[in-house]
């Protein structure tokens, strides 16, 4: 096989030096636009394509880095404990447009945005508890750095991989900060939503809708519980302690709408929870916001579309994926830093379903 055309070649036909050749194919953005297309133009003619084995052993990196996440037909904390009997049947895309996307796609999108702005390559995996360690360990191999969704991967193998190379973790952490951390101010959103809802809409009696396996829900419960305290008010008892089905909830709106104890607020952990509650008061002939308000935590798109549209916490997720790619890199640059815990700030969006006008 022929030699193909080298950095050197497009350069030289370019009329530019090989380290502009370099930056217009891994930061087009530090490029002028004049030379960029000088540089491409140049590629073009000459059949060049920028080899990424070649600048890895340059520069004794892959200039890749590895996002890993959850599968949404796997029970991910089921996964995490190190559990094999977690598949769940696929569901019909068509009955479940309305979640897509979610959080871990609008944090993927920044992720890919921030590593197309800093020349990084990215590869994106997911697994089942049957493959979840051979495609990460694959994963790993291939990269600089490596993020990771909560309970995406048992705590073990977690632990092996950071020692390798750079980790950081995206809302929850397995190994007691140990590694570079992303989350967002989840005890302050739901403070700002239980504020809401006691001063503007004078509601006094909330029910949290979400199980406290992980992290973020446990400070959003927190978060409410420690707001109505504030007022002199007494949180109702979590429902279940354990992550929440569709049939969970339906169960629980049937009992307490057969009990004749609803709540003023179904107040739930995830976005999510909040469209299947939605949807059991729908079945069950509840009015919302008429008879009972409801109220999510993420700020997902289909929050949006729904009817009654969805008030929420809208997290930051697009800045998250990006503030990722920055840990990564600083980690990767400084080894020896101290780990960094980073939170991002959230905003109160209200809409039709907590009984405001909609926007």
């Amino acid at each position: 096989m022929a030699k193909g055309p080298t950095v050197y070649d497009v350069a030289q036909e370019a009329g530019v030096s090989i380290a502009t050749v370099s930056f217009t194919f891994r930061q087009p953005d530090r490029v002028r636009p004049a030379t960029r297309e000088a540089v491409l133009s140049a590629a073009r003619s000459l059949g060049y394509v920028p080899s990424a084995s070649a600048r890895g052993l340059a520069r004794g990196r892959t200039g890749a880095l590895g996002l890993f996440a959850f599968d949404y037909l796997i029970d991910s904390t089921a996964v995490a404990a190190g559990r094999s009997d977690v598949e769940s049947p696929p569901e019909d895309p068509n009955e479940s447009y309305r979640i897509f996307p979610l959080y871990v796609d609008e944090i993927q999108r920044g992720v890919q945005l921030e590593c197309w702005k800093r020349g990084y390559a990215l590869m994106v995996g997911g697994g089942n508890p049957n493959t979840t360690e051979t495609t990460l360990t694959d994963i790993a191999g291939r990269v600089d750095g490596l993020a990771v969704f909560p309970n995406s991967l048992p705590q073990a193998i977690l632990e092996r991989i950071s020692q390798r190379i750079p980790v950081v973790e995206v809302s929850e952490t397995l190994l007691n900060r140990e590694l570079d951390h992303v989350t967002v101010d989840n005890f302050g959103g739901m403070r700002s939503l239980v504020r809401h809802l006691v001063d503007v809409h004078q509601l006094t009696d909330l029910q949290f809708v979400g199980g406290l396996t992980s992290s973020d829900n446990r400070a959003r419960w927190s978060g409410m519980a420690a707001t109505l305290t504030q007022y002199g008010l007494t949180p109702r008892p979590l429902a279940q302690e354990g992550e929440f089905s569709r049939e969970d909830i339906g169960n629980l709106v049937s009992s307490l709408h057969a009990a004749g104890a609803l709540p003023q607020a179904f107040v739930c952990a995830t976005d999510e929870e909040a469209l299947k509650t939605l949807d059991a008061l729908k079945d069950a002939g509840i009015a919302v916001p008429g008879t009972v308000a409801v109220t999510g935590f993420d700020g997902i798109v289909a929050g949006k579309i729904a009817r009654p549209a969805l008030t929420t916490v809208r997290q930051p997720m697009e800045e998250m994926g990006r503030a990722i790619v920055g840990l990564l890199i600083n980690r990767i640059e400084n080894p020896e830093q101290a780990p960094v815990a980073q939170e991002l700030p959230v905003r109160l969006v209200v809409r039709e379903s907590c009984g405001c006008s909609a926007p």
